[in-house]
């Protein structure tokens, strides 16, 4: 696409924002040693008022990465992290990593059955899991690699105080206590505090490599059936450099991240796991987004910079005017996962004094590979310009090998050193997504203007993205004719007014049955998390189908979104 070969998106970079970033040097782990020697007595994470120092961190990470060594995780093992948001997610995540082992993270609200199909296919021997999320694991199929569970009591992690008061006998503190923890040991595990309890690493521990794969990250890809996208430490190394890169005024050892973005997911995995530890950032942890949470902390260490989802800004706007709290102080705030409304962007930005832009990416490119300009070339409905380093190309997404005009609708390619290197033991769908040169598919149908912004207009994949998350159509189909009551189902993704989409269901009944949608909810909460649950079904007679017989979703999109 020559009209795109001269990169003219960098004319409209933010003032002192690289066009190129140098190749990373070092690794996750080497990234956390310097933030430790650097920032050693400031505060790295935050947890409901508790603190721990850099120093701290450092040192809870050698302790638990030599238990691991000890119960015999070696290099390029797979370790399964099922846990919300808390510090010792963050310390076992690199721990993991200390050790030249491989991370992977799952949702702790996923199924035993969306768990089994993960495990069966990365073949992890440990895990590290929430302790209501323990049972689950340990009530899987003894034919899984999966012989240790350590399991993790968010309350350990909280101040003193704080555990107490969730002890009193009322049905408030009941309620909090056991939306955080099980309160009961499980048989068959152990405890995460025996990890913590451990000597320190040696020094002179051999740690990963840049080429080594450091995350197995599972995402629907551009297929819609789950698989593991491998992302290598300079993936992730260079996805937080370029973060950092895109934000002038960062101010290194001061900033204050929340995060509100779950950190088994890509993006909150870059922006908070990764991007905020290497600049020496203050990394507030929520288990799960609560408004109310969010600024009762607010109050008392405001947010400096939020990456999240259009929904939470939202939210937050509306919560803080109803209590008079005052947004001012976040000067960042990146959102991702889902379209950005302007509206959105204008109540924030009035609320706050601050930026607020729309990134893209996708878990394939570590994730970011499109954003905003941080300043005054921003362009709210458009979700930017490529990131440093990185290139985009817009296709025939029929014959990949034919560039697209500028302002023609073609299929987005990318390439940049975020960008992954396949799937794990999936050659064939490897070999469909990375095409030759390094450029990854993405699925999507974009405009490139003239200046190099890149606005989406539909998706060749039909995944459906909800609340930030992707829900494949045919898991769900899957499940819901699995009901006795139904015989044929199309499942699609309608969008809201808040930017994301709502999870719909069109239904083909059995002869003589009626529709009962609390039984069929009950029916697929069992099999998958309430997320991927459609909001609103619909009773048809026959489901659109091409002469070959495969369901339009596209039709039955359009029927109900008249509907």
């Amino acid at each position: 696409m020559t009209s795109l070969s001269g990169r003219p998106w960098r004319n409209s970079y933010a003032p002192r924002v690289p066009r190129d970033i140098a190749p990373p040097t070092d690794t996750l782990t080497q990234m956390l040693s310097r933030s430790v020697r650097k920032y050693r007595r400031q505060i790295a994470l935050q947890f409901f008022g508790a603190t721990t120092t850099y120093g701290e961190l450092g040192d809870q990470v050698s302790r638990v990465a030599n238990a691991l060594h000890a119960r015999g995780v070696e290099r390029g093992d797979r370790v399964a992290l099922v846990l919300p948001n808390c510090p010792q997610h963050v310390v076992a995540f690199y721990a993991v990593l200390r050790l030249g082992a491989i991370v992977v993270e799952h949702n702790p609200l996923y199924t035993e059955r969306e768990l089994r199909h993960q495990f069966e296919d990365h073949g992890a021997k440990v895990a590290i899991a929430w302790d209501k999320t323990v049972p689950t694991l340990l009530n899987m199929p003894g034919d899984l690699a999966l012989t240790t569970v350590v399991s993790v009591d968010l309350t350990r992690a909280m101040p003193l105080r704080t555990r107490l008061a969730l002890r009193i006998p009322l049905s408030r503190a009941r309620a909090a206590r056991a939306a955080l923890t099980s309160g009961r040991r499980t048989r068959g595990s152990i405890e995460w505090h025996i990890l913590e309890s451990s000597r320190p690493l040696p020094r002179r521990f051999a740690g990963p490599r840049l080429e080594d794969t450091a995350v197995l990250q599972y995402t629907s890809g551009t297929t819609g059936s789950p698989k593991g996208a491998i992302l290598s430490h300079r993936n992730l190394r260079a996805n937080a450099m370029q973060g950092e890169a895109w934000i002038p005024g960062l101010r290194a050892g001061r900033e204050v991240v929340y995060g509100v973005l779950p950190l088994f997911h890509a993006y909150g995995l870059t922006l908070c796991l990764s991007f905020a530890l290497s600049i020496g950032a203050r990394l507030v942890l929520f288990p799960k987004f609560d408004e109310t949470l969010v600024l009762d902390t607010f109050r008392k260490t405001p947010a400096t910079f939020l990456p999240a989802v259009p929904p939470i800004y939202e939210r937050l706007v509306a919560a803080a005017a109803v209590r008079g709290v005052k947004l001012r102080g976040i000067r960042f705030a990146i959102s991702g996962a889902m379209n950005l409304p302007t509206r959105i962007v204008e109540l924030w930005e009035q609320a706050t004094g601050g930026l607020l832009v729309e990134g893209y990416g996708m878990t394939e490119s570590s994730p970011i590979v499109i954003g905003n300009p941080m300043g005054p070339s921003r362009r709210p409905g458009t979700v930017g310009v490529p990131f440093p380093s990185t290139e985009i190309r817009v296709v025939d997404p029929d014959n990949p090998s034919l560039d697209r005009g500028v302002d023609e609708e073609g299929e987005l390619l990318v390439r940049g050193p975020q960008v992954f290197s396949g799937y794990w033991n999936r050659p064939t769908e490897t070999a469909e997504t990375l095409l030759a040169g390094g450029w990854l598919r993405t699925g999507d149908i974009v405009t490139v203007s003239a200046d190099g912004f890149v606005t989406v207009v539909d998706r060749i994949k039909e995944l459906i993205i909800t609340g930030g998350f992707n829900v494949a159509p045919t898991e769900v189909e899957e499940a819901l004719v699995s009901h006795p009551d139904i015989s044929d189902a199309a499942v699609v993704g309608i969008l809201t007014e808040h930017g994301g989409e709502d999870v719909v269901a069109a239904v083909v009944l059995r002869p003589g049955a009626v529709l009962d949608v609390p039984a069929i909810r009950e029916h697929l909460k069992a099999r998958m998390a309430a997320y991927k649950v459609p909001r609103r079904f619909e009773v048809v007679d026959e489901l659109p189908r091409n002469i070959m017989g495969k369901v339009l979703r596209r039709v039955v999109r359009e029927r109900m979104t008249t509907h």
